[in-house]
């Protein structure tokens, strides 16, 4: 397994946070997603607590609703 898989790995269970995948040489969130398809791995899933909560929950049920709004 390469360093960066390992990294990718990391960020997938959540023990690495986008920031410290910068500091470590990814430029591109969009090469944190590749490489999360390479490996069948998601994103992370920011945790429902905190001062965001809100925030995130009204995001969720935005793309839900756009998602049962597709035909």
């Amino acid at each position: 397994m390469t360093d960066k898989e390992t990294l990718i790995r990391q960020y997938a269970a959540g023990d690495l946070t986008w920031h410290a995948l910068q500091e470590r040489g990814f430029n591109d969130y969009i090469q944190v997603l590749a490489a999360l398809g390479e490996l069948g791995l998601r994103p992370p899933i920011a945790p429902m607590t905190g001062p965001n909560r809100a925030a995130r929950e009204r995001g969720r049920a935005m793309i839900r609703d756009a998602l049962r709004a597709r035909p």
